[in-house]
């Protein structure tokens, strides 16, 4: 059953060209992912599918009936409501009956009100909804429900954006970077709903390896053009390599070819007939393709750089807290030269807190940390 079609889809910004003419189409239980360079057009498409923007040109069609849950990156909430009320502010059926149903438990003397409202729950068997909605919320660590989301951190908010749309269970799920925020727990959830449910799923992330154990097509922009890979991750990088070899090739034999009608070009007289004509029209053609590059970008940075001596960063019985939640309990760690370190742990664990105390942004309740004499940090934070 296909949910969307997009025809002859083009959107430019300016003289900038986004995609021209692309189409496809999603169906029922597909999961695809949307992949491109940055700049290249990736929200802007998820934009146009969702009405937050307009095509240049070209044709949106959904089916029918299709309900549509949109993940963007940022999300305006009335910041007066709990992460409860959030939740229920929807227009979804069984939502809307749950929320009618326990407002008249609150006043439970108008008996006819109560009765409509348990038939209309009833009627949607939406009975287990409740309890569906406190685990996803709970998986995601949203714990409190009446806190106010003036309060929410704004990864707190991202995963509660992320709650909210699907729990609304709709039919096909578009996501701009789900995993944005989420800690390797609820990632793991993440991609097992998301694999095992029969939601259609269009996304677009940077996380490779939640991309290559959830999409099973991939939708690639390049250079302005759409595409297509029926496969996961290590498919499309496999099919990715062939086509840049074999346009590569092409590009190759253009530029032989455009050296010959260079030479050709630079004999002809001003007056030219027909077949003249169209040979120049073939020369720019060929001169277009000779221009392709299909070199991946690199960039290279020169940076000043001082003899690195052999202390790097010690940490000698370090201790932080807050309040009673302790962070660190005297700590000792060396980093050596040339160590590659990863840090891993739940949200609220105290990630940012070490890497701050690392820096010297915080100080620490006791113990000590050195840093070598010629040692530079470089620190790229969240903000």
């Amino acid at each position: 059953m296909n949910y969307l079609s997009v025809e002859n889809l083009t959107k430019n910004y300016g003289e900038k060209q986004l995609f021209t003419d692309i189409s496809f189409g999603i169906d029922q239980g597909q999961k695809i992912a949307l992949v491109a360079k940055n700049g290249s057009g990736k929200t802007s498409l998820l934009n146009c599918l969702t009405e937050k923007d307009t095509p240049d040109s070209g044709r949106i069609v959904y089916r029918k009936g299709v309900r549509v849950g949109y993940l963007q990156q940022e999300a305006n909430y009335d910041e007066s409501l709990t992460v409860f009320q959030t939740v229920f502010e929807t227009e979804n059926e069984a939502l809307l009956a749950i929320k009618s149903y326990n407002k008249c438990l609150e006043n439970p003397e108008d008996s006819d009100a109560l009765q409509d409202a348990f038939d209309k729950v009833s009627e949607l068997d939406a009975w287990n909804k409740e309890s569906d909605i406190q685990e996803i919320l709970s998986k995601l660590r949203l714990h409190n429900l009446d806190e106010k989301i003036a309060l929410l951190s704004g990864g707190q908010k991202r995963r509660l954006s992320l709650a909210k749309v699907i729990i609304e269970e709709p039919d096909l799920l578009i996501l701009d970077e789900p995993t944005n925020h989420l800690d390797l727990d609820m990632i793991e959830w993440l991609e097992n709903y998301l694999s095992s449910s029969n939601v259609a799923l269009f996304m677009v992330t940077h996380d490779r390896y939640f991309l290559e154990r959830v999409c099973d097509e991939i939708l690639e922009i390049d250079r302005g053009e759409l595409h297509r890979y029926k496969g996961n991750y290590s498919y499309y990088l496999e099919k990715r390599a062939e086509r840049y070899q074999v346009a590569a090739t092409e590009v190759g034999k253009a530029k032989s070819l455009l050296k010959k009608e260079l030479e050709w070009m630079r004999r002809q007289p001003k007056a030219r007939g027909t077949k003249s004509k169209a040979r120049i029209s073939d020369f720019y053609d060929t001169k277009a393709k000779a221009s392709q590059n299909f070199n991946e970008n690199k960039v290279a940075i020169n940076v000043k750089m001082e003899r690195l001596g052999t202390k790097i960063l010690e940490m000698h019985k370090v201790s932080k807290a807050y309040g009673d939640k302790v962070i660190l309990d005297k700590y000792d760690y060396t980093f050596k030269r040339g160590e590659k370190a990863g840090l891993v742990g739940a949200n609220g664990a105290g990630k940012t807190t070490l890497l701050n105390i690392i820096t010297g942004a915080e100080e620490v309740d006791s113990g000590k940390v050195v840093l070598g004499e010629t040692v530079v940090i470089g620190y790229y934070n969240q903000k």
